[in-house]
């Protein structure tokens, strides 16, 4: 019990860490949690996820066009090994439509309904409101020299055609 009081009364950022790399490494992760919950909150009344939300940001850059697939998996923010039924969900409550590629049977390009144009609407503002609760408590100028760094960090690990590279 002894130990457990000790790591307990520990300030932050001096529990004895394997190495400077751990501690950053589980400070993002602990970030992305935090700040995942409120965004998950958000997300929640309508009934979608982040990653779903994602697809359809996506898809409404492109709007009126379609989308590839393989280039919507390419452009998420963190990977998706089952897009399609992630899709199927999408397509259910009738936000995409996906159509075969008469170039290519076996690519399928995915678009936003209107109904996914007004739900994406819909979610603007309380969104960026989310996003000012999460970090606008930052300076634009800490928000920029934080967005260089992870790209720097995540850089050697991006495939060399990543969006995120």
């Amino acid at each position: 019990m002894e130990d457990l009081n000790a790591i307990q009364s520990t300030p932050p950022n001096t529990h004895g860490f394997d190495s400077p790399e751990q501690e950053l490494y589980l400070s993002i992760w602990r970030t992305y949690d935090r700040l995942r919950v409120l965004e998950d909150e958000l997300f929640a009344r309508w009934e979608l996820t982040a990653q779903q939300y994602n697809v359809l940001r996506l898809l409404m850059a492109a709007h009126p066009r379609s989308v590839p697939t393989i280039s919507l998996m390419n452009r998420l923010v963190s990977r998706s090994p089952d897009i399609t039924r992630m899709l199927d969900r999408l397509q259910k409550r009738g936000l995409i439509e996906r159509v075969r590629s008469d170039a290519d049977r076996r690519s399928i390009h995915v678009t936003i309904t209107p109904l996914g144009v007004d739900l994406v609407a819909e979610i603007a503002a309380p969104l960026q409101a989310c996003h000012q609760q999460q970090l606008g408590h930052m300076t634009v100028e800490e928000i920029e020299t934080l967005v260089a760094l992870l790209a720097k960090a995540r850089g050697p690990h991006e495939n060399e055609t990543s969006y995120w590279k």
